[in-house]
């Protein structure tokens, strides 16, 4: 009889023998061939693999004004395979005035996986970074007392003038998430945060280099690896010229001082931004170097949010500068012609519904409109665009999404695509929107009040400044952009394309004449001392508060050269604030410089505050 349990055993032990042999196997097949353990182990005690770091793009204005540019820095890289058992920490600690304290949780932070994603202790990590020549100088000394720590020489950004902070944003240490969405970062490299440091960071960044260093038996650096064959020199980034005109920035941003808001001015002919300014800003150069963190945790809790850029982040209701669209839109959809006259009386009155304006002559048509800046001729074309024109768009959802094309075709409601981050597409409704909010129950009566800048209607000074460009290139515009040349590259075509908009050229033409009438006697008369030939229309931005003071214009009127927007919250009028600073920014660029008599109005304007939202008049 056979002994079954004795067949059992053969067969458990030959299986237990197969797995064991099966286990070793994929242990050999994942050491020699899967895991790089051992290579890098190796690789460590033969060579130092030590990254060169590539020089940023240095970043200058339109006329060659270095703006940012590159100084020496010092990293504090550690293998952490070398120092076990060897390092006196009491001793290095000293060496670099931290406590044991601040040590210890530099290197659990190194050890951290979660936190550092490239963890390996065969490889430099990043212990401290951006030491001074100072402290470099002192810790160098003392260097060959500590095994597994070496200096890893790179360059940091600065920033030659206390302007432009939102243009050129910053750089900082990378988090996790850059190292895992880009393996071109390890822990330690800096990248660009915000601004154009941000939106141009590959080309800024340049290539790594990598030096191969051959270490003897007890660590020690004995030269380059085959006398430097297997080195790679880094690759420079490539420099940036930006659009902006630094004197012109400056002058902004002296005018903006004391006030919350935003100047925004572009070059019709290109799209080049010439200066954008966002008030309160603050001094790039708080962003460098090992007090950045606190800085930055400073700014951003700071109530009037001098980290926010208002130029293309800020939601405006723009008042009456958007009356230019309304117009345009009624005289190509020919619910106008440029001698059709509308009553105002003290504003726009149909049953029971009054929307308020200032004394002016009346019945008027479109020039006078404009110049005037009254909001019952608005009112009335809104009216019968969306209410009196069934036969022509068959419903008013028709029409209101008729005048939302127009709006869209002009840059409204979706982002225009400038060269930065962090932009807001603004607000333009549409029937859709209006049927979810009255529940299908509306019409032009109902939402009257956007014919005249308000209601739902939000835009950024960005988008309110290339109103200004459109116009004054009668009917198209370039997408803004504030860097104007790459280095070694051409201009994005996205930047190159004419955008048309819907609205035809007669329109743009009566537009235009409005818009001089109203400098040489209207609401933006204070243009009229100017020879420039400058064209601009105000808007007062009605707000829970005192009101937001509003200016988009251009000059000359023809052939322009610039046109800008002004939005100053809680201003007042808009020819308070508005009118004079954009007339001031024009004359800048135009002339080069002011005169005296601007000179001494851009002092005063620059020491007036507006404070509680309340204008300090």
């Amino acid at each position: 009889m056979k002994d079954y349990n004795l067949g059992v055993r053969q067969y458990v032990i030959v299986g237990v023998a197969t797995l064991i042999v099966v286990i070793y196997i994929i242990r050999l097949f994942t050491l020699q061939i899967t895991s790089d353990d051992y290579k890098k182990s190796a690789d460590s005690n033969a060579f130092l693999k030590k990254v060169e770091f590539p020089s940023r793009g240095v970043i200058s204005d339109r006329n060659g004004k270095l703006l940012v540019y590159n100084q020496p820095s010092y990293d504090i890289m550690v293998v952490m395979n070398e120092i076990v058992g060897r390092l006196d920490t009491l001793d290095f600690c000293h060496a670099l005035n931290i406590t044991r304290e601040e040590f210890d949780k530099r290197m659990a932070t190194i050890k951290d996986r979660n936190r550092n994603p490239g963890y390996s202790r065969f490889t430099q990590q990043l212990f401290m970074s951006q030491l001074s020549d100072k402290d470099f100088s002192m810790f160098q000394e003392k260097m060959y007392r500590f095994p597994g720590f070496y200096v890893q020489k790179r360059s940091v950004r600065q920033y030659q003038y206390n302007m432009g902070a939102h243009i050129l944003g910053d750089v900082a240490e990378v988090s996790p998430a850059d190292i895992e969405e880009d393996d071109y970062y390890q822990p330690g490299d800096y990248i660009g945060k915000l601004g154009v440091e941000r939106s141009y960071e590959k080309q800024l960044r340049g290539v790594k280099g990598m030096q191969i260093l051959l270490r003897d038996a007890h660590g020690r650096i004995q030269g380059r690896y085959q006398n430097g064959a297997l080195d790679q020199r880094p690759i420079p980034g490539k420099n940036l010229t930006l659009s902006i005109d630094y004197e012109l920035q400056a002058l902004g941003e002296r005018l903006m001082e004391g006030k919350i808001g935003s100047i925004v001015a572009i070059e019709p002919s290109t799209g080049e931004v010439l200066c954008m300014v966002s008030s309160p800003s603050y001094d790039p150069r708080l962003m460098v170097g090992r007090e950045r963190s606190k800085n930055h945790k400073i700014l951003s809790q700071d109530v009037w949010k001098p980290l926010l850029n208002r130029s293309i982040m800020g939601l405006y209701p723009p008042g009456s500068t958007f009356k230019t669209s309304q117009g345009l839109t009624f005289l190509s959809e020919g619910i106008i012609t440029p001698s059709t006259p509308y009553p105002c009386s003290r504003g726009f009155n149909f049953k029971g519904l009054h929307v308020g304006c200032h004394g002016h002559a009346a019945p008027l048509p479109l020039v006078p409109a404009l110049s005037t800046s009254c909001n019952g001729f608005f009112c009335w074309g809104l009216y019968h665009m969306i209410n009196t024109n069934i036969s022509k768009y068959g419903s008013v959802q028709n029409a209101m999404n008729t005048w939302r094309d127009y709006m869209v075709s002009m840059g409204f409601g979706y982002k225009l695509g400038v060269d930065l981050p962090g932009e807001k597409r603004g607000l333009i409704p549409n029937a859709q929107f209006y049927d979810k909010a009255y529940e299908g129950s509306w019409n032009g009566l109902t939402i009257i009040s956007i014919a005249i800048g308000q209601g739902e209607v939000l835009l950024t000074p960005l988008q309110i400044a290339n109103l200004g460009a459109t116009i004054a290139n009668r009917g198209f515009y370039y997408v803004p952009h504030v860097v104007r040349k790459v280095q070694g590259e051409p201009l994005d075509t996205t930047f190159t394309r004419r955008h048309f908009t819907k609205a035809n050229r007669e329109a743009y033409e009566y537009v235009v004449k409005g818009m001089r009438s109203s400098a040489m006697g209207g609401t933006c008369k204070e243009l009229a001392r100017y020879s420039f030939v400058p064209c601009g229309k105000t808007g007062t931005a009605q707000n829970r508060g005192h009101d937001h003071s509003v200016f988009m214009g251009f000059a000359p009127m023809d052939n322009p050269k610039i046109a800008v927007a002004v939005y100053v919250e809680n201003g007042g009028w808009g020819a308070t604030y508005g009118v004079p600073i954009g007339g001031l920014i024009m004359e800048q660029y135009i002339n080069g410089k002011l005169s005296p008599a601007s000179e001494a109005k851009a002092q005063g304007i620059q020491n007036r505050r507006i404070a509680y939202g309340t204008a300090d008049r």
